[in-house]
C-alpha cells in the first residue's frame, strides 16, 4: 500500500473546485463606476432618449464609459465622480421634470462574465454607500380600516339575515350599530357574536336607540399590528425591486417601524416618493338614485352608498360595496388606450376579482362604474414654532363609464395623467401598503465614505493574512508555506462563494472574514503538531504525515461544527450587522476544511507521497 497518494479524480475535483472559485471571485476586481441613472415620471421611457442623453453630454464635454438601455432606465457610465455630479446636474436641466435623474454605483464587471451569472458581491451601505430610512407604521389607519372592512362586512351579514338596523357607524376603535327595537338587537347581539370572533361585544341604550358596540380583542389587535406590519415589509421590497436596487435590506425594528437601507442609491427623492406612496384604486357601482348634489348639500346619504367627489370637485354617489380594490391587482402596466391615446392604467385581476368583476358586472351592464383614486399623504406643518405632522386621506373619483360588456380579468383604467398613470402601475403591481408610513429618520453615506470603508477592511485582511503567514512558514517550514497556499485559496473560495449567493458583505462581513482567516491555520496548527508527534515516537515519515491527517480530523471536525452551529445561532436569532458576520463566518468554516485538509493534504501527496524520504522540513 503506498501512503499518501491521491487518486486522479480526486486531484482533479480539488483543482475544478479552486478554478470555479476563482472564475467566480474574478467579478469583485472590476470595482464600480459612477452612474446616473435616468428613469421617466410622466411617460414611457423610449430608446430615442439614449440620442438625447448623448447629444446633452456632448454640450457638456463629457466622455461617458457607456449608455445601457435596460429594464426602462437609461443608465450612464463616468470614469470619475466628478464627471458623475457634472453629468447629473447638466441632464436633471436639459431632460426636465419629466424624467428623474439619480445617482448611482454600477458594476464594471465585463459582460462575457455577468452573460455566465459571475457577478460581484454585494455591498452593504457602510462600504458601498447609499441611503438609510427608518419608517413609522400608522397602526391606528391600520386599526382603522380593519375595521372599516368588518363593518361593511356586518352590513351585508345583517342584510342577508334580515335584520332591520339604522345604521352602523365607526368611532375610533369601536363599532356602534343602531337599532329601532330591543328585540332586533337582541338578536343581532347573539348572531354577529357568534359570526365575528375577533370582536368583543356589548349592549347599551342612547337617547331611545337600542345600541350594539363593538371592539378588536386583544389578540386580535396584536394580530392585525403583525399583519400590517408583515405586509408593508413584503410590499416596501417589491416596490425597492421595482426601484432597481438590487441589494437592499428591509427589516422590522420594534413593532411599528421598518428600517430600509439602499445601497448604491445617492438621490433620495424618488426612493421616497416611490417608498411612502399608498395610493390604490377601489372599483364601485354608481348609486342608482343619482342625487349626487342632494346628498353632498344636505349630507343625508343613502345607508348603502357614500360620497365621492371627482377631480372637477362634481359630488358622486357610490355604492358601499367593493367591487374590487389594489389587493386583487396581479399586474399593472401604463400606457395609452387605443381611442383617444390616453394614458391608462391596463390591470390583471387575481382569480377572486376577476370572478367578482366578472359577476357584478355582468349583472350591471348598461350601469355606471365608477373607479376611485385613494392615496394618504403626511403633511409637516409649522405651528407655534414646531413641526405638527398630519394625515390627509385623498380620495377621487377618476373616471365613471357605462357598463358596455362583461369584465373579467384584464381591462383599462383611464383618468390618471402619464405620471399618475406610471406611478400607480408600479404600486399596483408591488402590492398595497396595508398602513401608511411616514419617513422619520434619513441618513445619506456618501460614496467616498464606504471607499474609506472597504479600503480599511482590505488592509484588515491583508494585515492579518500576512502575519499568519509569516508566522507558518517560519515555524513549519515547508508544510508552512502549504498552508499559506490553502490560505490564500481559503479566501478566493470565501469571496466566490458570497458572490454567488450575491450575499451582501458589510464591515461586520470583514470582521468575519478576519476571524477566519485566523482560524482556518487551526487545523492545520493540529495536523502539522500531530505529525511532529508522531516523528517523535519514531514512526517513519511517511506514516507520521498519514497520521497526522487521519487522527486529527476527528478533532478538527468537532471544533469547526460547534463553531459552525454557533454561527447558524447568530444568524438565525440575529439581525443586521449579527447576520452579516454570521455569514461570512459560517462560509469560512466550510471552506477552510476543503482546503486546510483536502487541499493541503493534495499538495504534501504531490510533494512527498510515494517517495523515499531522508528528512521531512516541518
Amino acid at each position: 500500500m503506498i501512503l499518501n497518494r491521491y487518486p486522479l479524480w480526486k486531484n482533479l475535483l480539488i483543482l475544478t473546485i479552486i478554478a470555479i472559485g476563482a472564475f467566480y471571485a474574478a467579478p469583485n476586481l472590476y470595482g464600480e463606476d459612477p452612474a446616473v441613472q435616468i428613469s421617466a415620471n410622466r411617460a414611457i421611457l423610449a430608446e430615442s432618449l439614449l440620442s438625447d442623453v448623448e447629444l446633452a453630454l456632448q454640450d457638456l464635454a463629457l466622455d461617458p464609459l457607456g449608455i445601457e438601455f435596460s429594464n426602462d432606465q437609461v443608465l450612464v457610465r463616468f470614469k470619475t465622480q466628478d464627471q458623475q455630479l457634472k453629468a447629473a446636474d447638466g441632464l436633471k436641466s436639459t431632460l426636465g421634470e419629466g424624467y428623474t435623474v439619480a445617482l448611482n454605483l454600477a458594476h464594471a464587471t465585463p459582460q462575457w462574465l455577468r452573460d455566465m451569472n459571475a457577478l460581484p458581491m454585494y455591498l452593504g451601505l457602510d462600504l458601498r454607500g447609499g441611503v438609510h430610512f427608518l419608517l413609522q407604521v400608522d397602526m391606528e389607519t391600520a386599526i382603522g380600516q380593519k375595521l372599516e372592512g368588518l363593518g361593511s362586512s356586518m352590513r351585508l351579514f345583517m342584510r342577508e339575515g334580515k335584520l332591520r338596523y339604522s345604521n352602523v357607524s365607526l368611532s375610533q376603535d369601536t363599532l356602534t350599530v343602531r337599532f329601532k327595537d330591543i328585540e332586533t338587537r337582541e338578536t343581532a347581539f347573539q348572531e354577529l357574536r357568534d359570526e365575528y370572533a375577533e370582536l368583543t361585544f356589548d349592549t347599551r341604550d342612547s337617547d331611545g336607540m337600542f345600541l350594539i358596540t363593538a371592539k378588536l380583542r386583544d389578540t386580535a389587535l396584536e394580530e392585525e399590528r403583525k399583519s400590517a406590519l408583515t405586509q408593508n415589509i413584503t410590499t416596501l421590497r417589491n416596490r425597492v425591486n421595482e426601484l432597481g436596487v438590487a441589494e437592499p435590506v428591509i427589516q422590522q425594528q420594534g413593532g411599528d417601524r421598518i428600517v430600509v437601507q439602499l445601497p448604491g442609491v445617492q438621490d433620495t427623492a424618488k426612493a421616497k416618493d416611490i417608498l411612502g406612496a399608498t395610493a390604490t384604486l377601489e372599483y364601485r357601482l354608481v348609486h342608482g338614485t343619482r342625487s349626487d348634489w342632494y346628498a353632498a348639500q344636505t349630507g343625508r346619504v343613502p345607508v348603502d352608498a357614500r360620497l365621492y367627489y371627482d377631480r372637477e370637485k362634481q359630488p358622486v354617489l357610490l355604492k358601499r360595496s367593493v367591487i374590487v380594490t389594489g389587493e386583487n391587482v396581479i399586474g399593472a402596466t401604463a400606457g395609452f388606450e387605443q381611442q383617444n391615446n390616453l394614458p391608462a392604467v391596463f390591470v390583471t385581476l387575481d382569480g377572486k376579482g376577476a370572478g367578482r368583476m366578472s359577476k357584478v358586472s355582468g349583472e350591471n351592464i348598461g350601469n355606471l362604474m365608477a373607479v376611485v383614486y385613494i392615496e394618504t399623504k403626511i403633511e409637516t406643518k409649522q405651528v407655534d414654532g414646531k413641526q405638527v405632522k398630519s394625515k390627509r386621506k385623498i380620495e377621487e373619483v377618476i373616471s365613471v363609464a357605462t357598463i358596455r360588456d362583461q369584465l373579467s380579468k384584464r381591462f383599462q383604467t383611464t383618468g390618471l395623467d402619464g405620471a399618475e398613470a406610471r406611478d400607480l402601475a408600479l404600486l399596483l403591481r408591488a402590492g398595497s401598503l396595508r398602513a401608511p408610513m411616514e419617513i422619520i429618520e434619513e441618513r445619506t453615506v456618501g460614496p467616498s465614505l464606504g471607499k474609506d470603508n472597504i479600503d480599511k477592511g482590505f488592509k484588515s485582511v491583508l494585515v492579518g493574512l500576512s502575519l499568519v503567514m509569516i508566522f507558518m512558514a517560519l515555524y513549519y517550514r515547508v508544510f508552512g508555506l502549504v498552508a499559506d497556499l490553502a490560505l490564500v485559496t481559503n479566501l478566493v473560495l470565501m469571496i466566490s462563494v458570497l458572490s454567488i449567493l450575491q450575499a451582501t458583505l458589510t464591515m461586520p462581513g470583514i470582521a468575519g472574514i478576519v476571524l477566519t482567516v485566523g482560524m482556518a491555520v487551526d487545523a492545520n496548527v493540529l495536523i502539522f503538531e500531530r505529525i511532529r508527534e508522531e516523528l517523535r515516537n519514531g514512526n517513519s515519515f511517511q506514516a507520521s504525515i498519514h497520521a497526522g491527517y487521519e487522527k486529527a480530523f476527528s478533532t478538527i471536525a468537532d471544533a469547526n461544527i460547534t463553531t459552525l452551529i454557533a454561527a447558524v445561532v447568530l444568524f438565525t436569532f440575529g439581525t443586521g450587522p449579527i447576520k452579516g458576520f454570521a455569514v461570512t463566518l459560517s462560509i469560512g468554516i466550510v471552506t477552510s476544511m476543503f482546503t486546510a485538509i483536502m487541499g493541503t493534504r493534495a499538495v504534501i501527496n504531490l510533494i512527498y507521497g510515494g517517495r523515499r524520504l531522508q528528512r521531512l522540513t516541518i
